[in-house]
């Protein structure tokens, strides 16, 4: 009988359900279509999250997931969620305020007044991040403005995983890989940070028990277990941020940079050493708090597939889904040699952060003529997410020190072979994919499985998943698109002067 742990993974486009085994294999897995809605009563573009709606979306999906499990023992189950996004709780469990969205704008002005009256060099040294619109500290401010009784009357503010857990178990909770995405911890003692929350004046006790990934928040109470068909009393493991335990899930060792590709792409790695100096902040590097104590997670922050399907929507909109759009799409840039006949181009970029922040470069296409075949175009954008990819890596290592030997890629974006094969020839390094594309999962399975007992530590846990992949190594292409790459950076820096 094999021992499974179920993560439930809430995703601003899906609410999946994964069963994954003790050795690394992904069981089963159900997803449900996710995403904000209107805030009733609120002003125009204002959005939040509906968690009854999630749980409902959650436990659909986990009853699916359990329904398939047959000869398998479900041991524990835990909650990863997107950053940012927490709400304040009363003592009986119930929103003092819904969940606002990280794609709420109703923070965006916070944003400038803070970089106005402080230092954002100094945040970033106390808490690893810049300022961004979406920063769970404006919210902070913004209730204290606007709703002061929301933060009142609640007697915890709990972040998305820990609303999910306390559906679960009852239990109030918070880890530290989510409680970096707020702007408000110390991220070097790994603990909150006092100046910080004094901006909404706001304090340490406001906040659940800290629970370290791994630790049992809990057990699974009769009615959740019935909305979910998760056996009762299973433990409830913590876990978080999703980032992070895609981290783990990868595989990848302290010499590899690790890129969860998706719609957005995140480059980071693991270092055993905080180090938030200025040419990171300048090049807009963020850092969170690793899964595990004593590492962290410098990354930069990219558009990637969206960029692809922004081609997809104008370039081959003839072609339906069911037909294999990507296929066609993949197979037609084959055809193309390296350099795409010189049409090059720029991705846009994250307003706030981004390997090209300095530069506030708009995405842009150079290089058309009116013999340009849409191929030349699709090879061009995985050539210039590829030349994306290589500036961040560039800016990610002289800010760490670190010496990067390979990269690790997981996601969606890990399913592309020429786009890896691009990715190797550009950054020059060994590009290696999961052929398990979960490893938000995995990751999170394995602090799992050491939280139900049936590994003793996360390495020995990543040592009893084993998890197959594919290593794309440099072709002799690698001269050319280093012509093609400087190119690029030609265009971006004579683009950025306009």
């Amino acid at each position: 009988m094999k021992d499974i742990a179920v993560v439930l993974d809430c995703g601003a486009t899906n609410a999946s359900a994964v069963a994954v085994s003790s050795r690394g294999e992904v069981i089963a897995a159900a997803s449900r279509p996710n995403a904000p809605v209107a805030q009733p009563g609120g002003e125009g573009g204002w959005l939040i999250w509906d968690l009854d709606e999630i749980w409902g979306k959650l436990a659909d999906a986990c009853r699916e997931v359990c329904s398939s499990l047959k000869r398998a023992k479900v041991r524990a189950v835990a909650v990863t969620t997107f950053g940012a996004d927490g709400a304040p709780v009363r003592r009986d469990g119930t929103l003092a305020y819904p969940i606002i969205s990280w794609q709420c704008q109703r923070t965006a002005p916070l944003a400038e007044e803070l970089r106005s009256c402080f230092d954002p060099f100094s945040i970033y040294q106390e808490t690893g991040y810049q300022i961004i619109s979406f920063n769970t500290l404006l919210r902070f401010v913004w209730l204290r403005r606007n709703a002061p009784e929301a933060l009142d009357s609640a007697r915890f503010w709990m972040m998305t995983p820990g609303l999910l857990s306390h559906k679960l178990c009852g239990e109030s909770s918070i880890d530290p890989t989510i409680a970096s995405t707020t702007m408000a911890i110390d991220s070097a003692g790994r603990k909150w940070s006092e100046k910080m929350l004094a901006m909404a004046a706001l304090e340490p006790s406001f906040f659940p028990k800290w629970r370290e990934p791994g630790q049992v928040i809990g057990a699974v109470r009769t009615d959740a277990a019935e909305q979910t068909s998760l056996p009762r009393f299973i433990p409830v493991v913590a876990a978080g941020h999703d980032t992070q335990f895609a981290i783990i899930g990868s595989g990848a060792s302290q010499e590899q940079a690790i890129l969860s590709s998706g719609t957005w792409e995140i480059l980071t790695l693991r270092s055993d050493h905080y180090q938030p100096d200025r040419a990171g902040f300048e090049d807009g590097l963020i850092i969170e708090c690793d899964a595990a104590p004593g590492f962290w997670n410098p990354q930069m922050l990219m558009i990637a597939s969206g960029v692809l399907e922004w081609i997809r929507k104008n370039f081959y909109g003839e072609i339906a889904e069911s037909e294999n759009v990507h296929e066609r799409m993949i197979s037609e840039a084959q055809q193309i040699e390296p350099g795409s006949g010189g049409v090059t181009i720029i991705p846009s970029f994250v307003p706030d952060t981004g390997p090209l922040k300095r530069l506030g470069i708009p995405g842009s296409i150079h290089g058309l003529t009116l013999t340009t075949a849409r191929g030349q175009v699709y090879r061009a954008a995985l050539e210039g997410l590829s030349f994306q990819l290589r500036q961040a890596l560039e800016r990610v290592m002289r800010s760490t020190g670190a010496r990067v030997e390979g990269i690790r890629i997981v996601g969606g974006g890990s399913r592309n072979a020429l786009w890896n094969q691009i990715r190797a020839d550009v950054t020059g390094l060994p590009v290696t994919a999961l052929e398990q594309t979960e490893a938000t999962a995995l990751g999170a399975a394995m602090f799992v499985f050491v939280g139900a007992g049936t590994f003793n530590s996360l390495d020995e846990a990543q040592q009893g998943m084993r998890l197959k992949s594919h290593t794309f190594e440099p072709s002799p292409n690698r001269t050319r698109y280093e012509e093609t790459f400087a190119r690029y950076e030609s265009l971006c820096s004579a683009v950025g002067k306009l």
